[in-house]
């Protein structure tokens, strides 16, 4: 005889299979930083992260979020009880987690058996196949597997209605994974996408998929969680002590107060050894922070080009130069395609387009020229920007072609165009100068190493080793650097084209 629901237990069912933070409390269980087993109640982070992922699926019926966040915030803990929440409690669903170490993976398995072994008996569904790897709900036709990022294929088989990627920036073959999950994962309602991770420096694919987010490009919301939500981030300092002048600044700057400062304090000085910039990363109070760090010895360092973001008094005098750096190709995935206008020490702006054929490029292109209106136009020459280049010119713009490849100007110091360029630009940096904020040209002008040839000249790491190294062509980088391609001695326009004047054009 079955036992009939009253209204009141009606509606608890209800919200149970529907809303997961009523769920959550009275169903799953964690475990505690000091090692209790407590139902899971949802912290700030935890909270403001469900509040957004909500309104976008109310909004558009599906979950795509990028989640940049500190140390040990609860998103993973988050994102795996919401996928079991619904693996568990709908048929023919499957939740996928991908993560960058096999102890990662370990131990957000170890979590999803905990939700499943202490949920109470009427809500935790009969399993038929129970691994280290998976938890197969047999009546319900539904699974739960996790994976380690490792090979280019992991994550391609099969397909899913949930995904978690587990600290992306730190994915080896990142594309690849992401190039299979969209595969697997179908772009219909009710599906969820969630990228989760700590930064990880500039230009990788968490990153460049970050600034889309953040400039409305692409169907991913960004949601930052601050380090300085989390209660326990606190320490109570000794009598008398105060904050040196940087963490006076942060302070103020964030909001931080006293107890959180010296919490910061003790942790640059013990477990980050006094760099703050690791602290930053790891324990970010804005995306900024977050991504600032980087490992190898680039040419133009992250500080000098976010210093220059922030002047604002200077003034612009002389001619005004315009760099133009086509896209590779026309398709989708080709790099951008992105204009500059720097005027002495002052960039005035960059424009950046993508997927753009090259008739749209000198559309464009003349639609920037009549607005700035440059004494001077240098345009990257080789492939497509040939064309460009040449339809320029038959206009009448003061267009100059200029070939990367070709041989410097000033042979003792560099080897090729695009070397010259970027040293050029990089002994600009030196001086007081004046950019426009923009995340995505900050990541491309502080993405090359650099490096010496065998005569000892600079060389500017090459955009193949760049992209070996996961990073993607540095597009508003060349832009800028193309500005000083030619020098610049009054406002008066030339069009000087060493390409067809000079027997200096060969591609090296």
């Amino acid at each position: 005889m079955s036992m009939k629901l009253t209204p009141e237990l009606r509606a608890k069912a209800i919200m149970l299979g529907t809303e997961f933070a009523y769920y959550a409390p009275r169903a799953l269980k964690i475990k505690t930083k000091a090692g209790q087993i407590v139902p899971f109640t949802m912290n700030r982070a935890q909270l403001y992260l469900h509040q957004r992922i909500e309104e976008q699926r109310i909004t558009t019926g599906k979950v795509r979020v990028l989640n940049l966040k500190g140390r040990q915030q609860g998103m993973s803990t988050y994102w795996e009880g919401r996928f079991y929440w619904r693996t568990s409690n709908n048929r023919g669903k499957r939740a996928y987690i991908l993560t960058h170490e096999q102890q990662a993976t370990d131990n957000l398995f170890a979590m999803t058996k905990r939700f499943h072994d202490n949920c109470p008996g009427p809500l935790r569904p009969s399993t038929r196949y129970d691994s280290a790897k998976a938890l197969t709900f047999d009546r319900m036709d539904s699974e739960f597997s996790v994976a380690t990022a490792g090979s280019k294929d992991t994550g391609r088989s099969g397909t899913g209605q949930y995904f978690h990627g587990s600290e992306v920036a730190f994915w080896p073959n990142a594309a690849d994974h992401m190039a299979g999950i969209g595969q697997t994962i179908p772009n219909e309602p009710g599906t969820e996408i969630a990228l989760e991770s700590t930064g990880n420096g500039l230009g990788n694919l968490f990153h460049n998929m970050w600034v889309d987010a953040t400039r409305g490009e692409s169907d991913y919301i960004p949601v930052f969680i601050p380090w300085f939500w989390q209660q326990e981030y606190r320490l109570v300092p000794p009598g008398g002590w105060m904050p040196d002048s940087d963490g006076a600044e942060y302070a103020e700057l964030y909001g931080v107060g006293l107890e959180q400062s010296y919490w910061r304090e003790r942790k640059i000085k013990t477990d980050f050894r006094g760099e703050t910039s690791l602290f930053d990363q790891e324990y970010p109070a804005s995306p900024e922070l977050a991504f600032r760090r980087q490992a190898l010895d680039t040419l133009i360092k992250i500080a000098v080009v976010e210093r220059a973001m922030k002047v604002t008094n200077l003034e612009a005098i002389g001619p005004k130069v315009m760099g133009l750096d086509p896209s590779e190709s026309e398709s989708e995935a080709a790099d951008d395609t992105v204009f500059c206008l720097r005027q002495g020490r002052v960039v005035h702006e960059f424009r950046r387009f993508h997927g753009r054929k090259t008739t749209e490029v000198v559309a464009l292109a003349a639609r920037a020229i009549q607005e700035w209106e440059p004494d001077y136009i240098n345009v990257d020459a080789g492939g497509l920007g040939s064309g460009i280049a040449d339809r320029l010119i038959e206009l009448g713009y003061p267009a100059n072609r200029i070939l990367f490849g070709e041989r410097a100007i000033d042979i003792d110091l560099y080897g090729l165009r695009r070397d010259e360029m970027w040293g050029e630009m990089a002994e600009w940096f030196k001086d007081a100068v004046q950019m426009p904020y923009d995340m995505a040209a900050l990541a491309d002008i502080t993405a090359p190493a650099k490096d010496e040839d065998g005569s000892l000249r600079f060389k500017l790491e090459t955009k193949k080793h760049m992209k070996a190294r996961g990073l993607k062509s540095p597009d508003a980088g060349d832009a800028l650097a193309l500005t000083f391609a030619l020098p610049v001695v009054s406002s008066t326009p030339r069009r000087p084209n060493r390409t067809q004047d000079t027997t200096n054009w060969r591609v090296l």
